[in-house]
């Protein structure tokens, strides 16, 4: 019953919100969803990303034993997806990319600190960009068949992350008023991603249901077991052993979407795999979350 209770303070707030952003755009309120996006990647999301960096307390070797946990968790996923693709008789182009990114921001960052403190923030933060640098350079490559390297170069997120590890590396910090105004800023983060992603999910027309469900459930399945091995793998401690299982098993990325519908895929059916996986998720994540408080 306590565990119960604690699988829901962590995920309650994190669907209400999402709920709330979803209801706001079906009553037919106003969101200018690029604007907010706009704020929140290009302003908000790398504060919190510096400060959470910066600030944090976990050791600088569990910290860069995480990243390469993740970066082989992402090489994991495509390997996988590419062999789904081939047995599902799936256009690779469509569905290699939502299979590989998860939601590691808009849901992933709130979890992960809801459910395992600012530890679980600053191990989130640097899955959040390893996703980010990823998508913007091998995930574009399969969606338009070109690298697009310098897009992530322009990406605030990935020079917040630069600065912030060599900030971390150095032990350096940032006056406290510049400190306190980026930690202000950043806290902005959480409900923007959360709110703009109801409103996303509620503008989405899903596509091919029966694909999406079965696809979102393999995604769900096979992204758990990769972060579980690879947790063990690298000898993780709880905390991030959680966040990268959680991480790595978020349902798909409404950018995977975007890139969908700006170069020419089956953005129907991309719709499809980010509506139907992130509802079932509300569903999934609460039964994973309950495990991974037991590690």
């Amino acid at each position: 019953m306590n565990l119960a209770l604690t699988v829901l303070e962590i995920t309650a707030p994190v669907f209400l919100l999402a709920s709330a952003g979803f209801i706001w755009v079906k009553l037919g309120f106003e969101y200018r969803t690029q604007f907010v996006t706009r704020l929140a990647m290009t302003l908000a999301v790398p504060c919190l990303i510096f400060t959470a960096l910066m600030n944090t307390e976990l050791d600088k070797g569990a910290l860069g034993t995480f990243m390469l946990a993740a970066l082989a968790g992402h090489l994991m996923l495509a390997v996988a997806g590419e062999v789904l693709c081939r047995i599902g008789r799936l256009n690779r182009q469509t569905y290699l990319a939502p299979f590989v990114f998860g939601n590691t921001g808009n849901l992933g960052i709130p979890l992960s600190l809801f459910a395992f403190g600012e530890a679980g923030l600053g191990y989130a933060v640097v899955m959040l960009a390893v996703s980010a640098i990823l998508s913007f350079t091998y995930g574009i490559y399969l969606v338009a068949g070109r690298s697009a390297g310098s897009k992530a170069v322009r990406e605030p997120m990935v020079w917040a992350t630069l600065l912030g590890g060599l900030f971390l590396w150095q032990d350096w910090e940032t006056p406290r008023f510049l400190t306190n105004a980026l930690e202000l800023t950043g806290q902005m983060a959480v409900p923007l991603m959360l709110i703009t992603l109801g409103t996303a999910v509620a503008r989405l027309t899903p596509g091919k249901t029966g694909t999406a469900v079965a696809f979102s459930l393999v995604k769900f399945l096979v992204c758990t077991a990769a972060g579980w091995g690879l947790a063990m793998a690298f000898g993780l401690d709880p905390v991030a052993s959680g966040v990268l299982i959680l991480q790595l098993a978020t349902p798909v990325a409404v950018t995977a979407y975007l890139l969908a519908e700006k170069f020419e895929a089956d953005s129907s059916a991309v719709a499809g795999l980010v509506v139907v996986s992130t509802l079932m998720s509300a569903v999934l994540l609460p039964l994973l979350l309950s495990q991974l408080l037991e590690l």
